[in-house]
This record gives C-alpha cells, structure tokens and sequence, in this order.
C-alpha cells in the first residue's frame, strides 16, 4: 500500500459525499434522529437510561453499514472501481481510503449523537464523556469496515441487504440490548461474547455506569480495533474489481 494513493482515494470519497446532501444527512442526522425517537418513546420511563448507551452503538453501526457497503459496491457497478485499480492503486489502498474516509464521518456522526444523547436527551454518564465518544466512534468505525467486507462479497444493493441478518441481526439480537447475556442460553451466551458489536454495547454501558473497570473497557476497544482490521484486511484479500 501506498499513503499518497491511499489519501486521495480518501480525498476523492469525501469529495463526492459532499455534493452528496441526502448521503451526508443519512449519515449524521438519521443516527441522532431515533436515538431522540426512543428517548422520546421512554420519556415518562426509566428505560431510556437503561437502553440510552446501547442506542449510541447500534444506529450509527447499522447507517454506517449501509451506506459504506452500498457506496463501495457502486463503485464496482460503475465500473470505477476497475479503472481505479488499472492504475497503480491497490486494493489495500482502495479499501483503507474509504476506511479513512467513513472514519472521518464516523467522528462526527458519534460526536452529534453523542452530544444529542447527553445534551439533548437527557442521558447521564457517570464516566468520562471523551472515552465513551471513543468506544462510539470505534462502533461506528466497525460498522465502516463490517460494510467494505460485505461489499466484497456482495453482487448488488439487494445482496447488501442481505447480509445484514448475516453480519448484523446476530450481533443486536444476542449483544444484550433485549436482554443481558448472562441470561441467555449457554451456547447464545457464548456466541455473544465473541460478537464486536456486545463489547462496544459492554463499553458503553461500562462508561455510562461510571465504572472503575477502565481495563475492561480499553480491551473491549482493543477488540473492536481487531474486528475493525481484521474486516479491512479479509475484504482486500476477497474484493473483486468487477461485478457481474
């Protein structure tokens, strides 16, 4: 890989999401918006203070998905991508741009509905507000990168979709939103822990409680990094420059 040809594809991706307006409101504001939705569902409830940090991961995790995925595959659909790598750009270098890039968006995605959800919700954080903004830009990040790999894969927008009850659905319904893993089934339980998504729900909830724990959280982060590179490097190795 090369940085020069790495930072201008992410130059050229941030470019075109600015003459974006739909694309950049899905991705800043969508977020925040049902973060206020369930806040405002729950407003005569204590539910929101319960559920509020597990929210601020998983909306920007899912938008991030989407829009990542879908905007990589039009790459290939359009042709781009081939001419891109007929050049001397590799698809290390393709892949880790756009990584940069959504990155980019995904600090201030987590930032707005963070600020949102502290500020504007209500939501009380007993720990540090900087380190939860980090475990969220780390989710959103994770979000960016489980959608390149997933358009590696993927043929066409609809395949996209169809990977979220593989790479995303899992990771809701057994990250202990609904209910805490310890309560699950064993072998739910298991798979759960292993999950990227439950260690960055884990972190949140461990800031939000002000917990004194802060090695736990540093290696929920540490494996949310992991999941995040391990993602980038599995789909360089599997992209394909051309979509039948």
């Amino acid at each position: 890989m090369n940085a020069g040809r790495t930072l201008a594809t992410t130059g050229r991706v941030l470019t075109q999401i600015r003459h974006d307006p739909r694309t950049i409101a899905l991705l800043l504001l969508v977020p925040t918006l049902l973060i206020g939705l369930v806040a405002w569902i729950f407003s005569d409830t204590p539910v929101f203070a319960s559920i509020g940090p597990a929210m601020i991961a998983l909306f920007p995790f899912i938008v991030m998905f989407l829009v990542t995925s879908i905007a990589t595959l039009r790459e290939r659909r359009t042709g781009t991508l081939e001419r891109l790598l007929a050049m001397p750009l590799g698809r290390g270098d393709f892949l880790l741009g756009y990584t940069i890039a959504f990155g980019l968006l995904a600090v201030a995605q987590a930032s707005i509905a963070v600020a949102f959800a502290v500020w504007v919700c209500g939501l009380e954080i007993d720990g540090s507000i900087g380190l939860l903004l980090l475990v969220a830009v780390m989710d959103a990040a994770l979000g960016t990168t489980l959608g390149l790999l997933a358009s590696a894969f993927a043929r066409t927008e609809f395949q996209v979709v169809q990977f979220m009850p593989v790479l995303v659905f899992p990771q809701i319904l057994l990250g202990g939103i609904f209910l805490p893993r310890d309560q699950l089934p064993e072998v739910l339980q298991a798979i759960g822990d292993w999950l990227p998504l439950s260690h960055a729900i884990d972190a949140l909830n461990a800031v939000a409680s002000g917990s004194d724990d802060t090695a736990a959280i540093w290696i929920d982060i540490g494996i949310i990094a992991a999941y995040a590179v391990g993602a980038v490097v599995l789909g360089s190795l599997t992209l394909r420059r051309r979509t039948p």
